[in-house]
This record gives C-alpha cells, sequence and structure tokens, in this order.
C-alpha cells in the first residue's frame, strides 16, 4: 500500500482524500510554513500536490500565480524526484484550455490548450514544466477537473446551494447550457485509480453526466426538500448582469463539455457516482457539519 503526501495542508480535495481515499496511510503537509527543501519526503512514494492559488474573483497577480502554481510546484516536484518518490500527482484545471465554443467539439485529454486567463496559464505551464521531469522512476500524473463539489464544498458552488436554499423565486428557467461537474467520491476515486496503476499523463475526471444549471438547480431544490419557482430572467438583465458580473454569468449560463473517454479506458473505471448522488451527499455532508457546529 503506496504511502500518500499531501502537500497544501486543510485543502477542499485533501480533506476529501484523508477521508475517502481507499489509501489510508496519508499525511498532509504545509508549504506555508515549509519550504520544499526542508521537507523530508523520504519514505513517501506517492507527492499528492494541491497547494495552489485557485481562480478568485479578486485580484490576484500573474506574477503570484506563476510562483505558486508553477514555480513551487516544479520545485516541490524536483525535491520529492530527489528524495525517492516515484509519482507526482499534480491537481490542475479545465481552465487550461481557454474559452469553451458552443458547438463545438467537447475538449478531452488531447485538445489544444489556449489559456485565456492568468491562473490557467499558471498551470498549464506548471504541467509542461512537470513532464520535463518525468523518467522511469518518476511517474508525472495530471488530474485536470471542471468544478469541484462535495463535504465541505466552498465558493460558487456553496453560493448556489445557500441561494437555493434561501430564495424561493429565481431566473434559472429552460437554460440550455452544458456543464461538467465532479463530484469528490468521483474525484477521490480517479485519484485513488491513477495512483493504485502508477498511471502517467494527463486525466480528466469528472462526473459522467452533462447538466445544464436549471437542472443542477433543481437537483439542488430536491436534495434540500425546497420547492422552486424558476422563470427566465429578461435579456436586458443578462447583458447588464454580464458587464457587472461577467464570470459569475459564464458560470451560469455558459456551457463547458469535456470527453473522459479515454481517461476511463486507459483507468478501466467508471465514477461510483452520479450526480444526483452526489449532490445530495454534498447536502447531507452540508446539514451534518452545520448541526455539529451548533454542539
Amino acid at each position: 500500500m503506496p504511502k500518500v503526501l499531501i502537500t497544501g495542508s486543510n485543502s477542499f480535495i485533501g480533506t476529501n482524500f484523508r477521508k475517502f481515499s481507499k489509501f489510508s496511510d496519508v499525511a498532509e503537509i504545509s508549504l506555508i510554513d515549509n519550504k520544499p527543501g526542508e521537507i523530508g519526503f523520504s519514505g513517501y512514494d506517492v507527492v499528492l500536490h494541491l497547494a495552489a492559488i485557485v481562480h478568485e474573483s479578486k485580484k490576484i497577480s500573474r506574477d503570484d500565480y506563476i510562483k505558486v502554481n508553477r514555480d513551487l510546484s516544479l520545485e516541490v516536484a524536483e525535491r520529492a524526484k530527489s528524495t525517492g518518490v516515484v509519482q507526482f500527482v499534480y491537481m490542475s484545471t479545465v481552465k487550461v484550455y481557454g474559452r469553451f465554443i458552443p458547438g463545438s467539439v467537447p475538449w478531452n485529454e488531447t485538445s489544444l490548450c489556449n489559456p485565456e486567463e492568468d491562473y490557467g496559464r499558471s498551470k498549464y505551464e506548471a504541467e509542461q514544466e512537470l513532464f520535463k521531469l518525468e523518467s522511469p522512476g518518476f511517474t508525472i500524473s495530471v488530474i485536470r477537473t471542471p468544478v469541484v463539489y462535495g463535504d465541505c464544498v466552498k465558493a460558487n458552488m456553496l453560493k448556489l446551494i445557500r441561494l437555493v436554499d434561501s430564495v424561493k423565486i429565481l431566473p434559472f428557467k429552460d437554460i440550455r447550457n452544458a456543464r461538467h461537474f465532479t463530484y469528490t467520491g468521483n474525484l477521490i476515486a480517479f485519484i485513488d485509480r491513477i495512483i493504485e496503476k502508477r498511471m502517467p499523463g494527463i486525466f480528466i475526471a469528472m462526473d459522467d453526466n452533462v447538466l445544464s444549471t436549471t437542472q443542477m438547480v433543481k437537483l439542488i431544490a430536491d436534495a434540500l426538500g425546497r420547492k422552486l419557482i424558476l422563470f427566465k430572467a429578461p435579456v436586458i438583465f443578462l447583458k447588464f448582469a454580464r458587464w457587472l458580473f461577467p464570470n459569475l454569468i459564464e458560470s451560469l449560463y455558459e456551457s463547458i463539455e469535456l470527453d473522459n473517454s479515454v481517461t476511463k479506458e486507459i483507468l478501466d473505471f467508471t465514477p461510483p457516482y452520479t450526480s444526483e448522488q452526489g449532490i445530495h451527499n454534498t447536502i447531507t455532508a452540508l446539514r451534518n457539519n452545520r448541526l455539529a457546529d451548533m454542539v
């Protein structure tokens, strides 16, 4: 059974990995409190690298993205390789592809990458540099994901859940976009499989089914036991909202379609959870966490 070291403490994905991975010998270390050159990687077989500056609404400089998401990742990988680690698993993002054009072929593991934002560029540059370190004794595994949700969910998905939980009438009727999401139960199962097979390359981890925003909102409402009234937002409202909140409107109304059939074939793997099960489990976990905080 491989020993796994997570770099990046108390992260959303790391917390879920420690809870739900099939591997029990898992440790975690902060890269804020520890420099890569000071970390004792000896004795660990796998490094799961989660430390990163994520894509956020607040302004973050390109230099900061590059410093953490590319340069720090490379420094950690070099140190891990030099001390006997045999596999480096890098958590990347579908932001490396750039902007999805509706009607185009879904992105896959070999699609051309043309990142448009500093976050996506820093992740893509990290991928390229990491693969240069690969050798027969050191495997590089890159996992690209769309939006991840699950136990301890944060960011936009948590905001959407809270919105559905608190507002009965919402402007999400008949939105015909198509987006992929990744439930943490499926993501951890993908990671486990990649480690188990010590598989190199680029992988896309996601739920099997694609959802529109309307479908996602309805799944959340069902899991919450809420009755919703949905209406179509006026075009003038959407134009104004797109000008004020471009990233928010993009996530709610535009599409991101992916094809990970190669990933599933190489790994001989099928995600164990549907999106409906993932949303239900996420809502249940949020409720349990809320009750635990009240005790």
